[in-house]
């Protein structure tokens, strides 16, 4: 049941964080029409990240109005979660934290066709990080599902990643939200063990101190296995990254490194006493913080980023491109 009242104004102090789930063109302008102009009359920035034919039917019933919108596409925005949760960040802090604006109001409409299982689940785990990473900051994101082209499990994990729907100009709790740092673990999931029968084999290296030879080993092996020089640059300073913490925390550790398909994926595993969060580096470092830096780079140089806590062992799986 939506709102009686009509459409509720958020705090601009905090997060808003909706799910659009349309099926048809009209109900995609019903919510994303009146939260533009609303946006408009409030003086808050925004931007619009979406599909080229909802572009065209935005800017056409925005009309005038239109001036005052940034138009993206979701090809050029959606390209990893860390680089995407990179870049919202840099864009609140650019039109917000400079007083520019009171608030930022973002349509972003994340990419689901072609995307593998596991990437599937990194982009679902993406949408629910958006809750942590963001929840001080003065920000309203609407994230549309077209129901004509998105899969019904990808819906589903839509209402559990959004904590509300939007419903044409109105909006209504999420009954099936969970909180992306439940006790229960909802949105924990174990790395797939990586395949004996996979594209050649592992390249394996048990590491303790010595990190110079961790950073040896994974250039060689990333530029034999057809690594661009750049791509073997931002995964020998990641996994260099990922090593240290293992070091710190466990003494000593694994690194796996195997073709899977067109990436190259860099197991890098150490003992641990504890479960490790699956959003670290998720949320940026802030300002006055010593640590915590290097997996949000990780995040931002990496098309994905598993983290997992299973039997004593805490691993961490970096893929990487080929090309």
């Amino acid at each position: 049941m939506t709102d009686p009242a009509g459409p509720r104004l958020p705090s601009s102090r905090r997060l808003t964080h909706q799910a659009l789930i349309y099926g048809s063109d009209e109900e995609f302008l019903a919510a994303t029409v009146p939260f533009c102009l609303d946006g408009v009359d409030q003086g808050d920035s925004l931007l619009v990240i979406t599909t080229a034919g909802n572009t065209d039917l935005l800017r056409e019933a925005l009309r005038d109005a239109v001036n005052k919108v940034e138009f993206l596409a979701s090809e050029e925005w959606y390209g990893t979660p860390g680089s995407a949760l990179g870049a919202c960040h840099r864009v609140v802090d650019q039109q917000v934290a400079v007083g520019e604006h009171r608030r930022m109001r973002v349509i972003g409409e994340p990419l689901w066709h072609g995307r593998d299982a596991v990437e599937t689940a990194e982009w679902t785990r993406y949408e629910s990080a958006i809750n942590l990473a963001f929840a001080a900051c003065p920000a309203w994101m609407i994230c549309p599902y077209d129901t004509r082209l998105v899969p019904e499990a990808v819906i589903a994990d839509a209402r559990r990643t959004h904590p509300e729907l939007a419903v044409g100009a109105s909006t209504r709790s999420s009954p099936d939200y969970v909180d992306p740092a439940a006790t229960t673990g909802f949105w924990e999931r174990r790395i797939a063990p990586l395949p004996a029968d996979g594209d050649g084999d592992a390249a394996v290296l048990d590491f303790d101190a010595d990190l110079a030879a961790v950073r040896v080993f994974v250039a060689r092996t990333a530029a034999a296995l057809g690594v661009s020089p750049d791509g073997v640059g931002r995964l020998v300073f990641s996994v260099n990254e990922i090593a240290t913490n293992a070091l710190q925390h466990g003494g000593a550790g694994r690194l796996t490194m195997r073709l899977a398909g067109r990436r190259l994926v860099c197991d890098v595993a150490n003992p641990s006493r504890r479960a490790t969060d699956w959003f670290l580096g998720y949320r940026p470092p802030g300002p006055g913080q010593e640590r915590g830096y290097g997996l949000w780079a990780v995040r931002q140089l990496c098309r994905l980023v598993e983290i997992d806590t299973s039997d004593g062992v805490t691993t961490v799986r970096l893929h990487v491109d080929l090309d």
